[in-house]
């Protein structure tokens, strides 16, 4: 099951997304699906209709918990050291943006990256949970772009500016429940070119260890979003590009990039 966040210049509506790659309806559903059962209103869209415009799957109602170095080779090639423990920081929920949105890039920064994530949307409110009931607490998964401005992650003290601002978590193209996740491919591509290319398998932290330990510091609230790492391959995107983020069984999740100094 896929659900997607959409508009066809109304108030945003969610959809269970049917059919295959070029030929996907939209089966409209009632209210948020978060919150409430899936229930279909009867209304089908299709996906490629001129008016529909799919946004952010979910707009966490308080915070984007974000994992650093959670790959080794990703780790390695900032010539940094995997982490013992979970390294964690914040994203506002200003910074989400949805498919195909422009990524911003801030005129304060000369050195903007993308980094591709399997990123977990929590279903539920999660305090203190144990890694074998974590995954019971998981909407689902969707498919990020943790923007990191560079130059100013290796300037300042901490992460906030560098990771925090508008536009600079991307995430969509749709929620997926239910899904395996320990052996997915996680990818990258800038202009066609394939620039990260992962598997979960890979992350220091597996997903359901992940949850426990953020639950551990943070009540986590339905609709937040925790994105899980991102593996080797990290670089420059700059004015003119597109770039395409990809979890296998999840989807694409596009966006261009525009400097507007």
């Amino acid at each position: 099951m896929r659900i997607a966040r959409f508009t066809t210049g109304d108030d945003p509506r969610y959809a269970l997304v049917e059919g295959e790659p070029g030929q996907e309806q939209l089966v409209v559903i009632t209210g948020d699906p978060i919150y409430m059962p899936v229930q279909p209103t009867g209304e089908q869209i299709p996906l490629d209709r001129d008016d529909v415009r799919l946004l952010a799957p979910v707009i966490p109602r308080s915070k984007v918990v974000g994992v650093g170095r959670n790959y080794a080779d990703h780790a390695a090639e900032l010539g940094n050291e995997v982490p013992s423990s979970p390294l964690l920081f914040l994203k506002p929920n200003t910074s989400i943006i949805g498919p195909d949105d422009p990524i911003v890039l801030p005129s304060w920064s000369e050195d903007v990256h993308h980094e591709a994530e399997l990123a977990v949307v929590i279903g539920k409110v999660t305090k203190g949970v144990s890694p074998e009931q974590a995954l019971s607490r998981v909407f689902g998964f969707t498919v990020a772009n943790d923007v990191t401005a560079r130059d100013i992650q290796r300037s300042d003290a901490q992460w906030t500016r560098a990771k925090g601002f508008d536009g600079s978590c991307p995430i969509g193209p749709w929620v997926v429940p239910g899904l395996d996740v320990d052996d997915l491919a996680v990818r990258c591509r800038v202009n066609g070119t394939t620039t990260q290319d992962g598997r979960t398998r890979d992350l220091v932290f597996d997903v359901a260890t992940l949850v426990s330990y953020v639950s551990e510091v943070f009540t986590l609230l339905p609709g937040d979003v925790i994105l899980t790492g991102t593996p080797a391959g990290v670089g420059p995107i700059r004015h003119g590009d597109v770039v395409e983020c990809e979890v296998e069984d999840i989807g694409v999740l596009r966006n261009p990039v525009v400097r507007r100094d």
